[in-house]
């Protein structure tokens, strides 16, 4: 084999290089491989390993063949799961240049998943192109529905200076390429794909006749020269799942000779015969333009034409609808993937992680956390989180997700285990996740007869929420058959708890069990039996019970990044209520004065009649009537929204029941229960939707905790209706024309219109991924929800459920042509319980003005508690000492994680406007760093050192 050799830094452009004067299509030979979508993902390997048989063939026979891998090396690892004896070709062509691979792991949708999971995506993907040979230093984004505003600082980070989009490109840019600028203002050289995307050149080889070849080639550059007069042009050849025809080397010389190109494609020929058309990798054409641009003197005809100096500058995130569908309905399909992905991420980011950095076994630990990365990367895939499948693929993302959720909890479980191993039976472990010292109120549960002690020796205020008493067993048993009850004790285990106490009464003729989860009580099952049978009752009532148990609300305290536990100690008291209690916190009044009002002294919130409700913010800013359910009809399908054209809106409940849910010092909740009247289901041959109607009870939780200045909310229905939107209204303090939304290391600036052109109505919908925030309200979010100003920006709709029954339509109202097959979905109907969790925080002024960051980030990661299990009541916990502090203004954590003799790296943004400072102290030190607007930046804790970003 024959060619220039690609290296990990730019990949050097092969076979023959034309003059800079001579035009010159570049054909790029490349598949586009959706893992999984309308097939699931070991269908669609079985296609893969075909294909890719088939291509290494063609590879391997023919020096002068080149392919893409579509920017993603899972693509690869599948392939070598079934075909490992492949390996060793795989690395020989990568290592040749005709084959690139990387720069992704997967091609993810960037506005449904974290920040840190884009950043892991090219760490994985760039780690195993290297080792496969040499990474493909491009960032391709060949079909995600448009892009993140940060994604180009994200690809600069990971030492990429180029990037390859379709979807989402504004109006703005009329020619090829652009200068695509991130917030922070860095900036990476990126080429449009227009005149059909990746697959623009697919047609061109759709006959194995040189002579319809040259003659749709020369079609093809005509189109391009309509965006890009001068220069090498790029024909992308591929498309979903295909291998490029046999011989393609030889066809692509054949119709270059035939004759030379069409003066109307460019009036500088060369020679006749001369070959205009030429095969490289997508790597290949960008370092060829990079290798010109040094090499030449003057700026040549190309270079003139690709240099970004001259080319339009787009700042920010790529989601116009001007020249291609960007299918803004997956922001809310199916939707419970999105809510447990965003949770395994912050699971796994915020809690996993740090904890290993700080108090764990990172050898132990990292395989694990390698695991769950690599299973959230593979979920955020653009047609896996997106929801825009069949039933089958989106329960084996679910699948996934809950893998990478159950490897992190298992993580945070080997860390703190043997520590709350320490903490006697009754105490709780604490973790707080944030880099800032917090007092928060958490749920504990405690035993009966005892409160909870600091550190300090100070009782812990609590409130009492339940109290539970749990009776496993009340059963009438022979004596002849008491033997065989009592072989349900092993030791001192009985239904999975320890025994910490027994009785045999010959009076009452009563065996008694009482049991804990932890016991230090000498126990031999034998003594039981033996005092059974010293006396002459024939039947015994066996009762297991376990001691009394208070579910509280507690006021505690931890360090920044640090762990605490609180231990139970007896009370003086003799009453339960007395018992939970410490010192009640001095001016709070949450829920205890009306059945209507909550207020701890930030925050005053007033449950109307109707189950709406009034808000107050501690700096005056007030809005009315806020929680209406408006539920409305959609006959569209996966990828977009389409409402009936007789829709029956349906947004007034026919009942209402207001209640107390808790009220006390720390916490109070109301719930108001709504019951409304939806159709049952779409009727598309008649526009409109059934007159049959589903009663539909819509249960709104109102929570106000001590010192927090938010409202917690909490929406649950279940649904049982099909093909319609049910959206949360929440009218804003002021009428906004423009909307503030948190995603992927950025805030958005955004109006309320979307640009259009394509072929889809160009709707107003967006994500948010933490909070979204327009008029002095912000939503503080649990999981990435679609959002939209209505009502001229006086509300903010976020949607809670969207129901369809198609993959895709190929008939939808908004959109002009399918977006995939018409395949029914039932499972997107979405039918059963759906629980939305929310906080909402008022403001004046601007967001970055006002507390909106340190709220969300107390909503978004509660400190954790782990109830102690040790045996010793008397017993002192063992904390390992640890923590690391982080402040400065806007300034946020993304992640903490072990990186090795170094100590934890962190990784900060600036998530303001203005420059900034950032502090970081733990026990090695502390240090300021300066922080420019948005900067994305990783920090060696042990020294507080930056680096990247």
């Amino acid at each position: 084999m024959t060619g220039t050799t690609e290296n990990t830094e730019n990949t050097a452009t092969t076979g023959t290089t034309a003059s800079t004067r001579t035009p010159e299509l570049v054909i790029v030979p490349h598949t586009h491989w959706d893992r999984e979508w309308y097939l699931p993902f070991q269908r669609f390997r079985l296609r893969l390993v075909t294909v890719l048989d088939r291509l290494l063939t063609q590879l391997a026979d023919d020096p002068r063949a080149r392919f893409t891998l579509d920017g993603q090396t899972a693509a690869v690892d599948d392939y070598l799961a079934i075909r490992p004896e492949q390996d060793g070709l795989v690395r020989e062509l990568v290592g040749q240049g005709q084959l690139a691979v990387g720069p992704w792991r997967v091609l993810a949708d960037s506005f449904l998943c974290s920040g840190e999971n884009l950043l892991r995506n090219l760490e994985l993907g760039l780690r195993r192109a290297d080792d496969l040979g040499g990474a493909m230093r491009v960032g391709y984004l060949p079909d995600q529905f448009g892009h993140c505003a940060q994604l180009p600082q994200i690809l600069r980070i990971a030492g990429i200076h180029a990037a390859c989009v379709w979807r989402g490109v504004p109006e703005a840019v009329d020619g090829t390429w652009f200068r695509w600028v991130a917030p922070d203002g860095t900036a990476v050289r990126t080429r449009y794909l227009p005149e059909g995307g990746y697959g623009g050149a697919a047609g061109v080889f759709a006959e194995a006749d040189p002579a319809v070849v040259r003659r749709r080639a020369a079609e093809h550059a005509r189109a391009l020269r309509r965006w890009q007069p001068e220069g090498r042009l790029l024909g992308m050849y591929g498309t979903d799942h295909s291998a490029p025809v046999d011989d393609l080397a030889d066809l692509v010389e054949a119709a270059s000779r035939l004759a030379a190109w069409d003066e109307t494609v460019h009036p500088h020929t060369g020679p006749d015969g001369e070959t205009r058309m030429r095969l490289d990798t997508l790597a290949g054409f960008f370092a060829g333009i990079a290798a010109e641009e040094r090499n030449s003197a003057q700026p040549s005809e190309s270079s003139t034409n690709t240099d970004t100096a001259g080319a339009p500058e787009i700042h920010g995130e790529l989601r116009s609808h001007a020249r291609a569908n960007i299918l803004p309905g997956v922001l809310s399909s199916r939707v419970g993937l999105k809510q447990a992905l965003s949770r395994a991420e912050r699971l796994v980011e915020r809690y996993a992680e740090p904890l290993v950095a700080l108090y764990g076994h990172p050898f132990a630990s990292q395989p694990f956390l390698t695991l769950a990365w690599q299973r959230l990367v593979d979920s955020a895939c653009h047609d896996s989180v997106t929801g825009c499948g069949v039933d089958a693929t989106a329960e084996q993302v679910a699948a996934r997700i809950a893998e990478a959720d159950d490897l992190g909890r298992g993580v945070v479980d080997l860390v703190l285990s043997p520590i709350a191993a320490t903490v006697p039976d009754g105490g709780h472990l604490l973790f707080n996740p944030s880099p800032r010292r917090r007092t928060e109120v958490v749920t504990v549960e405690i035993p009966d007869g005892r409160t909870l002690v600091a550190a300090s020796g100070e009782a812990v205020p609590c409130q009492v929420l339940e109290t539970e008493e749990t009776v496993y067993a009340d059963e009438m048993v022979p004596s002849d058959e008491l033997d065989r009850y009592l072989r349900k004790v092993h030791g001192r285990e009985l239904y999975g708890l320890q025994i910490t106490g027994w009785e045999v009464d010959a009076d009452t003729r009563v065996i008694a069990f009482d049991l804990a989860a932890a016991s230090d009580l000498v126990f031999d099952v034998a003594d039981v039996r033996a005092a059974a049978e010293a006396t002459n009752v024939e039947l015994w009532q066996v009762k297991v019970r376990t001691q009394a148990r208070h579910t509280v609300a507690a006021q505690v305290e931890v360090d920044a990044l640090a762990l605490a536990a609180v231990t139970a100690a007896p009370t003086v008291g003799t009453g339960a209520e007395e018992a939970a209690f410490g010192p009640v916190p001095p001016g709070i009044a949450a829920g205890r004065g009306s059945l209507s009002d909550l207020d701890n002294g930030l925050i005053h919130v007033a449950l109307r009649s109707d189950g709406l409700l009034d808000v107050l913010g501690a700096d005056g800013t007030h809005v009315s009537g806020l929680g209406a359910i408006v539920d409305g009809g959609d006959l569209g399908d996966e990828y977009n929204y389409a409402p009936p054209a007789h829709d029956r809106p349906a947004a007034e409940p026919d009942e209402v029941w207001n209640r107390v849910r808790w009220s006390g010092p720390l916490t109070g909740a109301l719930e108001s229960v709504r019951w409304y009247r939806w159709p049952e289901r779409g009727v598309p041959e008649a526009g409109g939707r059934s007159e049959e109607t589903v009663t539909t009870e819509v249960v709104t939780r109102v929570e106000v905790r001590q010192g927090e200045p938010f409202v917690r909310l909490t929406v649950s229905f279940d649904n049982r209706c099909e093909d319609h939107r049910v959206r949360l209204h929440l009218p804003l303090p002021r009428r906004a024309d423009r909307s503030h939304a948190e995603g992927q290391f950025a805030v958005v600036d955004r109006g309320r219109d979307a640009e259009g052109g394509f072929g889809e109505r160009p709707v107003p919908t967006f994500p948010a991924y933490g909070w979204v925030a327009a008029g002095g309200l912000a939503v503080l979010l649990d999981h990435v929800s679609e959002y939209e100003l209505v009502d001229d920006g006086r509300t903010l709709a976020l949607t809670l459920l969207r129901s369809v029954g198609f993959l895709s339509r190929n008939e939808n109202a908004w959109r002009a042509e399918p977006a995939g097959p018409q395949l029914p979905t039932p499972g997107a109907q979405c039918r059963g319980v759906r629980t939305v969790e929310l906080a909402l925080f008022l403001y004046a002024g601007e967001w970055h003005e006002s507390e909106l960051l340190d709220a969300a980030e107390r909503y978004r990661h509660p400190l954790i508690a782990v109830p102690g299990y040790g045996r010793d009541p008397d017993g002192v916990p063992v904390i390992p000492a640890g923590g690391i502090e982080v402040g400065g203004r806007g300034v946020v954590l993304s992640s903490c994680r072990d990186v090795g003799r170094d100590g934890p790296e962190l990784r900060l943004v600036a998530l303001t406007p203005e420059p900034t400072t950032a502090t970081v102290r733990s026990a090695h030190g502390h240090g300021d760093i300066a922080m420019r607007p948005w900067q994305i930046m990783s920090i060696a804790a042990r020294g507080a050192s930056a680096g990247g970003g």
